[in-house]
């Protein structure tokens, strides 16, 4: 098999800067230097022209181009612009109504910022090494799955009645492009990552292995802490079970979690500078009083529920995480879905899971005051938990340890 090629879409704008540092070729004319794409009339205006669709192509092996203002983090706590660098094609799109810078390049190439981007310069190779295969596998699987995608109302990411409210989040948000380049898919921010020799070790040692279900390319998930327990696909995504995508205890042999560590050696190995604004995550508190949560839902669910009185859960997966939650108001009562919709709602960005208990603090009348979330992990915890992971690589496992213990009834094979 050829190595494959991955676009990514990487910035969405009306205006978009951008800085070719090497020669690149656009109909035939070689290009070099800064420039700007903007939306003029639903079309792309580069130079005084109209497009459809604009392409510059590295005319060198090592060309690389930058994007100024490159949000990561999008709609996080830790969300920041930032000036990117890439190798590969630049092309630029309309997608959604606006303009798309998106990158076309092989895939470990791709992998070699992804790793970079996920992780920091000082995580064990066999970490990375485990990671580089469930990077190199997710990919591909989004690759192959797009344009495959399920019509029917159970798999189509949304359901919404006057009592129910069901939403997902999943590649099939992209149809112009492969993945993204933020943490919805799997972070991609450019050769200024890539610090680590450490990193490129690590994919070129697992060059080509992606891990097998069944003669399938395996969807290998993954989020930063399970907090204890993996939760099974179904519960967070489509309502399809994967083998390898199961309930299972993060501790070994009933021992002490794995992802349940407070090194700062091993956390800087998974959490880059923004991440480690997030100081717990293992286990977390999130209180609010109660007008407080009533503005909050009303304004991030765009539903007025007048003063929520309680959330109930309805559905929970076996980590803790809620698949579906009763909001009962004063003017609306409705059960809202999946995890990620939860986390949504209850926080001005996003909940750090949807694994917790609700402790509510009542006044002397017996009304409720005060709402107190009671959480763990940090993440959907399907998959690979990346801190168990760098603790397991810490602890001497090798990679294929690592995966079988995170993706059990896998296997591991080289595709090319």
């Amino acid at each position: 098999m050829k190595e494959p090629v991955i676009s990514v879409g990487i910035l969405h704008d009306k205006k978009i800067r951008f800085n070719l540092h090497d020669a690149y070729c656009m109909d035939n004319k070689d290009v070099q230097g800064e420039s700007e794409v903007t939306l003029v009339d639903g079309s792309i205006c580069w130079c005084g022209k109209q497009y459809e669709k604009l392409e510059f192509v590295p005319k060198g092996a090592n060309s690389t181009f930058s994007l100024y203002d490159v949000v990561i983090g999008i709609d996080f706590h830790w969300e920041r612009k930032e000036n990117q660098t890439f190798m590969g094609t630049l092309r630029f799109i309309i997608d959604e109504g606006t303009l798309c810078a998106v990158n076309v390049l092989t895939i470990e190439d791709y992998l070699k910022s992804v790793i970079s981007s996920e992780m920091s310069a000082t995580a064990s190779l066999e970490f990375l090494k485990a990671h580089a295969v469930i990077s190199r596998s997710w990919a591909l699987a989004q690759v192959k799955a797009k344009g495959a995608q399920k019509k029917d109302l159970q798999n189509s990411g949304m359901v919404d009645t006057e009592e129910l409210h069901i939403k997902w989040y999943d590649h099939d948000a992209h149809s112009n492009f492969d993945v993204c380049a933020d943490d919805h898919c799997q972070r991609y921010q450019g050769i200024t990552r890539i610090k680590s020799h450490t990193a490129l070790e690590a994919i070129e040692q697992t060059r080509g292995r992606v891990l097998m279900y069944d003669g399938e390319i395996c969807d290998a998930r993954f989020s930063k802490c399970c907090g204890g327990i993996m939760e099974e696909f179904q519960n967070c995504w489509e309502n399809t079970s994967k083998p390898y995508l199961v309930a299972k205890q993060d501790a070994p042999n009933g021992g002490e979690d794995f992802c349940n560590t407070n090194d700062k050696r091993i956390l800087s190995q998974v959490l880059n500078g923004y991440d480690q604004e997030t100081a717990h995550f293992y286990r977390w508190t999130q209180e609010y009083s109660v007008d407080e949560l009533s503005q909050l839902v009303k304004q991030k669910s765009g539903v007025d529920f007048g003063t929520i009185l309680d959330l109930i859960p309805v559905l929970t997966g076996p980590s803790g995480r809620h698949i579906l939650l009763k909001i009962v108001g004063t003017k609306k009562i409705l059960t809202v879905g999946k995890e990620l919709e939860i986390r949504k709602w209850l926080s001005p960005t996003h909940l750090y899971s949807s694994a917790f208990d609700v402790e509510k603090q009542l006044a002397e009348d017996g009304t409720t005051t005060k709402f107190i979330l009671h959480g763990k992990g940090w993440g959907h915890g399907v998959g690979l938990c990346q801190i168990g992971a760098a603790v397991m690589g810490d602890k001497g496992y090798k990679f294929d340890e690592i995966l079988m213990h995170y993706y059990p009834n896998s296997e591991i094979k080289n595709i090319y």
